[in-house]
């Protein structure tokens, strides 16, 4: 398993009519690109694939918060700012187990985040996650 990384700056929402994002307030400081999951209060908190509670991926926060702050997360969409052009198109991505981040394979838990998908702009073909939460899955 190896973390992807994220360049915290590009991450965006490519397609955001076609996105599922919402609000919520932030239980703990979250940086831009950090996997997070929803405590038992509502609030998002960082994810983490082998912390009891933690590993229930619910989505990729868009924006950096404080503790108490509003933070933007993607639930289903493409999303740049992760350096997935070296993993395969259509390979799975998971939750790490380092706090916040994505992996090319699973960690503790076998959490999927979502996919890499090709974007074919013109001539290139550009590699990017699409974030796809599993609403009714339950990690333990």
């Amino acid at each position: 398993m190896t973390d992807i990384t994220v360049t915290a700056a590009q991450v965006a929402v490519l397609y955001p009519t076609k996105a599922d994002v919402r609000s919520y307030i932030a239980a703990e400081a979250i940086t831009k690109g950090n996997a997070v999951y929803f405590t038992t209060a509502g609030k998002a908190g960082i994810a983490d694939a082998n912390a009891a509670g933690k590993q229930q991926f619910r989505g990729i926060a868009l924006n950096t918060a404080p503790a108490g702050g509003a933070v933007d997360v993607i639930h289903k969409g493409e999303v740049a700012g992760f350096a997935v052009s070296g993993i395969n198109a259509d390979a799975l991505v998971y939750l790490s187990d380092n706090v916040g981040k994505i992996a090319d394979g699973v960690g503790t838990m076998t959490v999927p985040v979502g996919r890499v998908v090709v974007l074919t702009n013109g001539p290139t073909a550009t590699k990017v996650l699409l974030v796809a939460v599993s609403w009714t899955a339950q990690w333990s």
